[in-house]
């Protein structure tokens, strides 16, 4: 017998599911089985609570409360229902389902005692009853039927609506008929905890009130749930009896909108990274731990519910401190002003460091937000609370400054959970910055992780594509560029000039010559008016130096006009007159950045390192990248273009600098380096106490006080050789020891900070005093510039590269870079996507994809070695790019270039000559240019464009080169002729 696929069997499905995971179900036979429970218990349609069950649970679970005066507490509570607005109405019942509801009972002796009446058991999960049925009505003003309910204790707390795709309904319609039924009968929805929108493939969560854009997928697991089949797997995750308890005690939060209050429950990856923090602390066999969320993913509310339930959980916990500690004032006022607007009551800022040391040293059990700049001046050991629990912001840069090692020494006894969606992996020395070593116990990298590829599927962040434009062809006088340079360094020596030229010929200096700006200027303003404007989004030119940002500004002002285009960077008072054209204030960069974020000008950004991290604008859709970034930095850039928005497929970088060429190179979070995090850091730590007493020695016999005399001969004492260069590069080595090795408490406790300033400071003085006032390092940067600008040009950029995905492959698998295997796999994936849309646009295309399938068939089954992959298919790659190089050079439109290459390649002995061919792939695409209409929508696929194409054929294949063998001796050939035409169009 064939059943019709429907919404009552997704119905029906769901409702097995959660009767195999504790819930008691009715319905699963097709009945209506809200029904059995209305009988039961004597429901009237208008009700939206059972009553009669609820009063039997409050009996059960209370003392207080007996058969004789429970139905007065009834009927208190039928009024907590009674609600204008929804979420107000929500809130005040929230408190009742999780702090009970007070109640006065009367004493055999008369007097009244005020009790607390838990509606539901917390701690006793077995002694509530769990109810799952289907269809259940409400009829007030009009009536509304979902199709399953979850009650606890016969209170509605999930709302289910369901569709089917094979009646052409999805969630999406679910959500729709969902908000209506909030607006509708509000009253049903007043005690609810959340709403599920599913329909046969898809299933999506939001919490009460919540607008359509944030009803999610949960999309994890722990085991005893995990199932191949992703929604059952979430019904089973999400709804279980514990789970829903569990998010109900301790994951609602209420923030206050401009529009109106909203309800906020976590997503999947918030709420296990919690679990894991809470599993920690109470484990106790570890004190640290890496939260590694990607960028958009919502780290501030996963630190905020950890927080939340650190100080509500005694068995966690008894009575902790918990600091959320920024590194910068503009993230510490967006934490603060979400703290003020949610329902979280025990927390308080730090408002400066005396403030931040009392609050250690009292130690009190709240929530304590505070910058790490608070921590420079604060006492060691004056921790108060034994039980403290630090969550640091962006923890990738937690470890830059001797800040870290302040709170380290300030707080010796406390937990420190990382949280970063670019931890730092930087480089292979033991000396060089790590998050993880700093953040994961030995043997584990992370303690919770949410990935790139998890967000782009989740839908909370967007792919991310990047197209090479770093080739230029440069014209250069060579001789004049020699005679000059000559000329103005000709009181060097060969070695002092190769130096000069090392140390000044930079990708900064490159970047900052006229002609090299001039022309990527007019390639920035060609593609956003093709690319990026049509469309209404927005863009950013992130550069490598101020100078270079204020070149891009001036010249993409006279194009686009001064409204549209914006310039950020730092200012200083003796800027040349160049930078100090874009100088602005705090405030003024506040109401740019305010602005870009709308619908209105400006529509580019030029920036040096401003809003590369942290900077959340979904209107930017493309960043125009002359800065060659590395590893998180590049990270951060990325996340600037992949945030969501209406009508928004993905971000766009365009590189100027070849970052992405060699992208393995650019994010180095190879293998070997991932091995390496789990070193032991007192090694570290050794080595950077000899390097101090090292340097040190450099100044043996000299006074380390802060008089002038001292700081004299310490600075006399390195400016001649040898101690001149013994300094410089001892004390390179020992900064980037130090900046590894911090933050560490001993570096305070043992004195080791202390003489790292003094040799700081010495080193400044040094630089200052060796390089003078005139600064003759910048004059001969200046001096070199300008002859490489009189003797240099740019004649074009190289636009044939294959715009790349980012994403799942690059950013997800980086850890394995370093492998061949990994890049032979990247690049067949980055190949076939570039060859996919083009199969029918070209015959070569169809076999270089082919190649590319045997070549993978053949290194998957170990008849080819990793190496020789990833030769074999770059060697394809190339040959992708040269199909459109060769069209170009033989001065060919991409469908004439194809019929040409199919009828020399394809049909060789079908033809006289290949100029024969040309004249015929010539003329049959001018015939369907001036005979096909393609100035309407489906033209492409219309009957009549088929007709015509074949008429064309006709004329020029048999009427003017009495070719019409091909049409009769060759299957194929005119489908293919067809797609060529079409496809190319």
């Amino acid at each position: 017998m064939v059943s019709i696929p429907s919404e009552g069997g997704v119905e029906r499905s769901l409702l097995s599911w959660l009767d195999g995971i504790g819930w008691e179900t009715h319905g699963q036979d097709g009945g209506r089985g809200a029904n059995v429970l209305n009988e039961a218990y004597e429901r009237d349609s208008h009700e939206v609570i059972y009553w009669n069950l609820l009063a039997e649970q409050v009996v059960a679970l209370n003392e207080g409360v007996t058969e004789n005066n429970v139905d007065k507490f009834v009927s208190s509570l039928r009024r907590d229902l009674d609600a204008e607005n929804l979420m107000d109405g929500n809130q005040a019942f929230y408190q009742l389902l999780t702090k009970g509801k007070t109640f006065n009972i009367q004493r055999d002796d008369g007097a009244t005692d005020t009790i607390y009446v838990d509606l539901i058991d917390y701690e006793n999960p077995e002694n509530n009853r769990f109810h799952a049925v289907n269809q259940f009505s409400v009829s007030r003003e009009t009536t509304i039927r979902p199709d399953v309910n979850l009650f606890v204790n016969g209170i509605p707390l999930v709302t289910m609506e369901l569709k089917s795709l094979a009646q052409d309904n999805d969630w999406h319609d679910a959500v729709r008929d969902l908000k209506e039924y909030e607006e509708d009968v509000s009253r049903l929805f007043v005690p609810g905890l959340f709403n599920v929108a599913a329909d046969t493939m898809e299933l999506r969560y939001g919490a009460v009130g919540a607008p359509k854009e944030f009803y999610e997928p949960w999309n994890d697991a722990p085991e005893e749930f995990a199932d191949d089949n992703a929604m059952k797997q979430a019904v089973k995750t999400l709804c279980n009896p514990s789970s829903i308890l569990d998010l109900l005690k301790h994951f609602v939060f209420y923030e206050r909108r401009a529009g109106g209050d909203a309800k906020i429950v976590p997503r999947y990856m918030q709420y296990y990274a919690v679990n894991r923090i809470l599993d920690r602390v109470r484990e106790g066999d570890h004190k640290r731990g890496l939260i590694w969320h990607t960028q958009g993913s919502g780290k501030s509310f996963t630190m905020l519910y950890a927080a939340e339930n650190l100080l509500s959980r005694p068995a966690v916990a008894r009575n902790p401190q918990v600091f959320i500690i920024v590194d910068t004032d503009k993230l510490n006022s967006q934490m603060r002003d979400q703290l003020a607007n949610l329902s979280l009551e025990q927390w308080t800022e730090a408002e400066s460091i005396d403030h931040l040391q009392q609050l250690i040293e009292e130690g009190s059990s709240q929530l304590v937000l505070t910058t790490i700049q608070k921590f420079e001046d604060v006492d060691p050991d004056v921790q108060g609370n034994d039980e403290v629990i630090v969550m640091s912001d962006e923890a990738h840069r937690f470890m830059e400054a001797d800040l870290g090692s302040r709170l380290d020494a300030a707080l010796p006894d406390c937990y420190h959970f990382g949280f970063t969606g670019t931890p730092v992996r930087e480089g292979e020395r033991h000396e060089d910055r790590n998050t993880f070593r700093e953040f994961s116990p030995e043997g584990e990298d992370y303690l919770h992780r949410y990935s790139v590829k998890q967000g782009i599927d989740d839908g909370l962040i967007l792919p991310v594509y990047f197209t090479l434009r770093h080739q230029m062809k440069w014209d250069i006088d060579e001789a004049g560029l020699d005679e000059e340079f000559e000329q103005e360094f000709r009181g060097l020596t060969t070695d002092e000039k190769r130096e000069a030229i090392r140390e000044n010929v930079t990708a900064t200096t490159l970047a900052e010559l006229e002609p090299r700006v001039e022309k990527a200027v007019e390639e920035i303003d060609k593609h956003y008016d093709t690319h990026v404007s049509p469309n209404g989004w927005k863009g950013m030119v992130v550069t490598p130096s101020r100078r270079s940002a204020a070149m891009y500004g001036e010249r993409l002002a006279e194009l686009r006009g001064k409204e549209e285009v914006k310039v950020l960077y730092t200012s200083t008072k003796d800027d040349s007159d160049l930078i100090q054209q874009f100088h602005t204030d705090s405030e003024e960069r506040d109401s740019i950045v305010k602005a870009f974020k709308e619908e209105e000008n400006p529509k580019l950004l030029v920036v040096h390192n401003m809003l590369l991290t942290g900077f959340d604008a979904p209107m930017l859709k493309t960043m125009y990248l002359d800065r060659n970034l590395k590893n998180h930095n590049l990270m951060q850039a990325i996340a600037r273009t992949n945030r969501p928005a209406a009508g928004k497929e993905n971000g766009e970088i365009v590189d100027f600098q070849g970052v992405f060429e060699n992208i393995d190179e650019a994010l180095d979070y190879d293998a070997e380096t991932k091995a390496y995090a789990a070193r032991d850091k007192d090694e570290l730590y050794d080595d950077l106490v000899e390097q101090v007493e090292r340097v040190m020695g450099i100044f043996d016999g000299i006074p380390k006080t802060d008089t002038q005399e001292a700081t004299s001969e310490a600075i006399e004492r390195v400016s001649t050789h040898p101690e001149r260069r013994e300094f410089k590069q001892n004390f390179r080595r020992l900064q980037n020891l130090y900046e590894a090795v911090a933050p560490d408490g001993r570096l305070v406790s043992e004195g080791i900070e202390r003489d790292y300033k003094w040799l700081s400071r010495i080193h400044v003085a040094f630089k200052r005093t060796t390089s003078g006032d005139d600064d003759p390092e910048e004059e001969m940067r200046e001096k070199t510039r300008e002859i490489i600008n009189k003797h240099v040009d740019i004649s074009e950029i190289k636009r044939d590269f294959p715009t790349y995905k980012l994403g799942e492959e690059y950013l997800e698998d980086v850890e394995g870079l370093d492998n061949p295997g990994v890049k032979a796999s990247q690049i067949a994936h980055a190949t076939r996507e570039h060859l996919h849309p083009r199969e029918n646009q070209n015959p070569r295309y169809k076999r270089l994809s082919e190649r590319v399938t045997d070549i993978v068939e053949r290194w998957q089954g170990d008849e080819m070695a990793d190496p020789e992959a990833v030769e074999a298919l770059k060697s394809v790659e190339e040959e992708v790019l040269n199909v459109e190089r060769e069209a170009d050079e033989e001065g060919m439109e991409a469908a004439e270039f194809a019929i040409y290459t199919h009828l020399t390649e394809e049909t060789p002995d079908a033809i006289e000559s290949d100029e024969q061919a040309e004249r015929v792939a010539e003329e049959i695409v001018s015939q369907f240019r001036e005979r096909v209409d393609r100035g309407y929508s489906g033209w492409k696929t219309n009957q009549q464009t088929i007709a015509e194409i074949e008429r064309i054929l006709l004329d020029v294949l048999v009427v003017e080169h009495d070719l019409g063998h091909l049409i009769r001796d060759y299957d194929g050939f005119v489908d293919s002729v067809r797609d060529y035409l079409v496809q190319n169009a």
